[in-house]
């Protein structure tokens, strides 16, 4: 069973994780958006913070690469 802490372990990673694919997407429509480029290096600075490694074992390089091979598949789709 999972115990609480690693509930809300969890939901803190997953929602810095929709918070990065919601950024990649802005960017993606606004690439001169000063905000959500400092938003996107501040959750890739948290993705490889030793805060992120003590609430999960997720390999954070691969999580950030994944999420941006993700971003561009879907532009991908979009633009067909």
């Amino acid at each position: 069973m999972i115990k609480p802490y690693e509930r809300l372990a969890n939901a803190i990673v997953l929602y810095a994780v929709s918070n990065y694919r919601r950024a990649l997407r802005y960017l993606k429509i606004n690439p001169q958006s000063q905000a959500t480029q400092i938003e996107k290096e501040s959750l890739e600075h948290f993705f490889r913070s030793d805060w992120y490694h003590i609430l999960t074992n997720v390999d954070s390089e691969l999580l950030i690469k994944k999420l941006n091979e993700e971003s561009e598949q879907t532009s991908k789709k979009v633009t067909k």
